[in-house]
């Protein structure tokens, strides 16, 4: 079983230290450094994200489109606008974010299995 972890830079598995500052700035979406800002948030919470929804049971591919989906509702409605310093740390609120993702997920999946739409 090879998830590609040789090719994940070292550090990439855990969740990294939150620095507010790109997370704010990423939030803002309006200048060329919120563009390099998120960039640097995807790079930093992919593998960790990833990572989790294996732990979940999900084979590589699954977990990879996964955690694709939900790093484009992530910006395509842009949560990270919403995101509250005070409220608690990042990756909690990207974890709670995915965790709920992930049921939602499994609610659509289900509802098909039945003939739902």
């Amino acid at each position: 079983m090879n998830d590609n972890r040789d090719s994940v830079p070292h550090g990439a598995r855990e969740f990294a230290t939150t620095h507010w500052s790109v997370v704010l700035t990423a939030g803002r979406r309006d200048s060329m450094q919120a563009r390099d800002a998120l960039a640097r948030l995807c790079r930093t919470y992919w593998y960790p994200l990833y990572a989790y929804v294996r732990r979940q049971g999900h084979s590589p591919h699954d977990a990879q489109d996964l955690t694709q989906e939900f790093f484009a509702r992530l910006l395509a409605k842009n949560y990270l606008g919403d995101v509250d310093r005070s409220k608690g740390r990042f990756r909690s609120f990207l974890l709670a974010s995915l965790k709920h993702f992930l049921a939602n997920e499994w609610d659509k999946a289900k509802a098909r299995k039945r003939g739902g739409g």
